[in-house]
């Protein structure tokens, strides 16, 4: 009786048929790897040049795109009242986070002006209020300190020993220093928006971006305890500078100027009271009280009227230059000492401007351009760079200000800088008298956001343990070793967990849920059980360098006992054959010389006698040997060596979470299917997807051995192909292992438990 298999690949096939990835690329008629070519076709000269140009103008102008359609009726008059609002906050920022950065605060009113009033023109957020904010402010400080600090600039009193600080001198050199990290800012930021890599910020995951902006809050308030209690201290950089500065401040507070003391801790008291006042009654409040405006302005008036600075020793802004600057060229000499300084301000200052937008648009319900906003954010910092602007980025208190008065646009933000330019032409030189207590305290209550952060510590315990890591790592990292070498080392360790998650991922043997088509894992289903004679392999990673022997390892341990000696049994399972093979042969050979016939020859006559002779020669013997002595030696197999014999005759690898593979990983799921077959089982590939199938193919994957015979669809089809080939040993369509090469007889293996429904059996007598 022969039994086989018969397979229709002709339309009209039953749906339930089992095809090979090969036989499935034959009939879905798979397209060849489309090349890619490096030569455009040219743009035909005429309209299409011109809308082409035009499309890139509004892409790269968005204003042209929303301000032609702008809803004047019902956007404009919450426009103004948010602009107006927004720009009485940027004042008081402004003035602070200069000074947070090292700078003369009509540099902060340049910073209020300049970017938000370019942002107008290139950006696509609504309601983001860019300009400066204290974390970019405090990297900037970090900067300017440890290449420019005060000793520097050490000047002696009327030739005497008393020296006192050029102040003068280190603030315009100061300001070119940061006008060269601005402008530098502005050029990466521009450069990643053109080339599309507005993803570069998903290296900065949320838990790192928290964990970062909290370390640095707390740079920040250390940094402004000097000015609340009315000390100097010197400026330190590098690891460890937060607490050198910290002891330092605590030895010196018997020192403490009581007077600033006093006026610090008033201003953060009522700043603090209206604050969350504004916050309980938003609904009912047609604005925000400005409370750090009015702060700023009775504090200036009572500055001046008791004279604080010459009465109590409290330290004053000083002169506040009015009007705008020409633009200044940076000084190219300091470009290679802050290179890494600015690429981290320009990453950092960009995530933070497109999380928020993000979250607006979502709210509101349009698109924000990832690509866009890092052009609209280079060039605000590239062109203010040449006005003496630092680098800025989006404040959410602003920016929530901005939402919750009315704001619809970028107009806006344009209103809010006009404000500003009114301050700088007019009123800027009236806050020469402000105490540098009233900026500090301004500062310090606005942290209140980013230390309401440390709650993500019950949050991520709960919901994610390594983002929790995460968390930790960058907000001690960055403490400990400043802000930029901590960004650097908070990113390598996010990255690394990526790393080591995709080193030790979740390995499983899969078994069918009962009466579907459906494959689980064995261990976390009771329902799954295991196809009887195979194992069902998956990983939940891909398989690159770093993980595939793992991957290999875990394989032969979950499989069971018998192919647990793979990594040491070819070679010596191989070493075992050739002995059995060459013992066959010299056994073959003993034989033949042991039948050498000794013939003894019948009595002839003479004549027949002679004419053997002649025929056969002297001496000649003619041997006849059976088929069974010419035949070679058989094959070894495990059982002719009386080697034990695994429990299972198929493995079956799930490639459904693969989504790339490397040259080193094809090497191994080669050696895979080599060590399997030398145990006699059969390997085959389940749910590989297309692109990994190109990948194997380009890396010489497939060969005699090894077909797309062997791959298939997905787990169930390969299960079905198993069961029908159980039925019909003759029948193989995956070159197989040495037992069925060779006919050995094995005893029947245990069958599926579902077999295939499909395969169409003829049986001829």
């Amino acid at each position: 009786m022969a039994v086989e298999m018969v397979l229709s690949h002709r339309p009209g096939v039953p749906r339930g048929e089992v095809l090979s990835e090969a036989e499935l690329e034959e009939l879905a008629q798979r397209k060849p790897p489309s090349k890619t070519s490096v030569r455009a076709p040219a743009p035909s000269p005429g309209r299409c040049s011109a809308s082409t140009a035009k499309s890139l103008l509004f892409r790269f102008l968005p204003v042209l795109r929303w301000l032609p359609r702008y809803p004047v009726k019902d956007w404009l008059l919450g426009d103004i009242t948010s602009g107006f609002s927004v720009g009485i906050m940027h004042l008081p920022q402004g003035l602070a986070y200069a000074l947070l950065a090292g700078l003369p605060p009509v540099t902060g009113l340049y910073s209020s002006f300049y970017p938000v009033f370019l942002y107008f023109f290139f950006g696509t957020s609504r309601h983001n209020s860019v300009g400066p904010f204290a974390v970019i402010s405090v990297m900037i400080g970090s900067v300017t300190e440890s290449l420019l600090p005060s000793e520097k600039f050490f000047i002696s009193v009327n030739g005497s020993n008393t020296t006192i600080v050029d102040e003068v001198k280190r603030d315009a050199e100061r300001v070119q220093l940061v006008a060269t990290i601005t402008i530098l800012s502005g050029v990466f930021q521009v450069a990643l928006g053109l080339l599309q890599f507005g993803f570069v910020v998903t290296y900065l995951s949320d838990p790192l971006v928290r964990g970062y902006t909290t370390a640095a809050s707390v740079h920040v308030l250390i940094s402004q305890l000097k000015n609340v209690f009315g000390v100097s201290v010197g400026e330190y950089s590098g690891p460890l500078s937060l607490f050198k500065t910290f002891i330092e401040i605590c030895r010196k507070l018997p020192q403490t100027n009581v007077g600033t003391l006093v006026t610090a801790i008033i201003a953060m008291v009522a700043i603090f009271i209206v604050k969350e006042l504004n916050h309980k009654f938003a609904s009912k409040l047609p604005m925000p009280i400005p409370i750090e405006l009015i702060t700023i302005i009775i504090s200036t008036g009572i500055s001046y009227g008791v004279d604080l600075k010459s009465k109590f020793g409290i330290s004053v802004v000083g002169d506040i230059p009015s009007g705008l600057k020409p633009p200044v060229v940076p000084k190219t000499t300091y470009f290679g000492q802050v290179v890494g300084n600015a690429f981290a301000i320009a990453i950092v200052g960009y995530a933070i401007c497109i999380s928020l937008g993000k979250i607006f648009a979502l709210k509101h319900g349009y698109k924000v351009d990832s690509n866009q906003e890092l052009i609209a954010l280079g060039l605000s910092n590239f062109l203010g760079g040449f006005f003496q602007c630092f680098a800025i980025s989006c404040s959410m208190s602003r920016s929530l200000v901005q939402e919750s008065t009315g704001g619809n646009s970028q107009v806006a933000g344009v209103l809010s800088s006009l404000v500003i330019l009114v301050t700088i032409l007019k009123i800027g030189e009236l806050f020469r008298d402000l105490p540098k207590a009233i900026l500090a305290a301004i500062i310090i209550v606005n942290l209140k956001g980013m230390f309401k952060q440390f709650t993500d510590f019950r949050t991520l315990w709960k919901s994610n343990r390594v983002d929790l890591m995460i968390w930790i790592v960058t907000f001690v990292a960055t403490l400990l070793l400043n802000l930029d070498i901590g960004l650097g080392a908070s990113v390598a360790f996010a990255l690394l967990t990526v790393i080591f998650r995709t080193q030790l991922p979740h390995y499983s043997l899969l078994g069918r849920v009962a009466d579907t088509e459906v494959y689980k894992d064995v261990a976390e289903y009771q329902k799954a059980q295991e196809i009887p004679g195979v194992k069902i392999f998956r990983s939940s990673s891909t398989l690159y360098f770093a993980n595939v022997e793992m991957y290999a390892e875990a394989l032969k341990k979950k499989v069971g006992e018998a192919a647990c000696s793979l990594g040491t049994t070819p070679i010596s399972l191989q070493k075992l054959k050739k002995q059995q093979k060459k013992a066959e042969k010299e056994k073959a050979k003993r034989k033949k010389g042991a039948t050498s016939t000794r013939m003894v020859k019948p009595r002839l006559p003479p004549s027949l006698q002679a004419t053997e002779a002649e025929c056969n020669g002297p001496g000649v013997a003619v041997i006849e040997l059976s088929g069974e002595e010419s035949s070679a030696p058989a094959e070894p197999t495990l059982r002719s060596l009386g080697l034990p014999q695994p429990d299972f005759h198929a493995v079956i690898l799930d490639f459904s979470s693969l989504n790339f593979v490397d040259t080193v990983s094809i090497k191994i799921v080669k050696n895979i299917f080599r060590d399997f077959r030398e145990i006699e089982v059969d390997v085959f590939v389940a749910s590989c997807p297309a692109s990994v199938l190109a990948q194997l193919e380009r890396g010489n994957f497939f060969s005699s051995t090894i077909t797309k015979q062997c791959f298939f669809p997905s787990v169930h089809d390969a299960v079905l192909h198993i069961s029908g080939e159980q039925h019909t040993a003759p029948v193989r369509t995956c070159p197989s292992s040495p037992h069925h090469r060779h006919g050995e007889g094995q005893p029947s293996r245990p069958l599926p438990s579902s077999p295939s429904p499909q395969a169409h059996l003829s049986t001829k007598m």
